[in-house]
């Protein structure tokens, strides 16, 4: 199976949805509480800097990401993204992938650091992934994230600097 990474199309708005919707379902790792509809997907997915999808031979989208500055003014130069791999295709990279073409993609936009606010302490795969791509964790937040059946877990901000 070949796998491209690409800017999303409006066509990918139905499968990028369900992929979105079923990772804030879980509640084990996206902050947001509540699922996307078509309206407010296309929305939420346009108003970034950048979103863009993993789609196999067959055009079905496996991954995406969302690029964003993390905050406003002084700090717009610092990235933020999020992402989602379908649970059918998890080990097999589709993650490593993209967070590699985020990283080259937020330098490309004049981004200089990425930061992740948020990784969940029980995310081991992104953990083990960031560390290996070089991001520097920024300490432990105790019970910095609320899971979907109410408790609190610690997470681990992330970032690097882009080359």
């Amino acid at each position: 199976m070949s796998l491209i990474i690409k800017e999303f199309q409006p066509n990918d708005i139905l499968q990028m949805t369900a992929l979105w919707n079923d990772i804030v379902a879980d509640g084990v790792a996206f902050p947001q509480d509540t699922p996307l509809d078509e309206a407010t997907a296309h929305t939420f997915f346009r108003e970034q800097s950048l979103t863009a999808v993993a789609v196999d031979d067959l055009g079905e989208v496996l991954g995406l990401y969302i690029l964003h500055p993390n905050n406003v003014g002084r700090c717009a130069h610092i990235a933020n993204a999020s992402y989602a791999v379908d649970k059918r295709c998890r080990g097999q990279k589709i993650g490593e992938r993209l967070v590699k073409h985020s990283l080259s993609q937020a330098a490309r936009l004049g981004f200089r650091i990425m930061q992740f606010n948020a990784v969940v302490a029980s995310n081991e795969y992104a953990l083990r992934l960031y560390q290996k791509l070089g991001f520097t964790p920024l300490g432990v937040i105790k019970n910095g994230f609320r899971t979907k059946d109410g408790k609190f877990v610690d997470i681990i901000p992330h970032y690097i600097e882009l080359q």
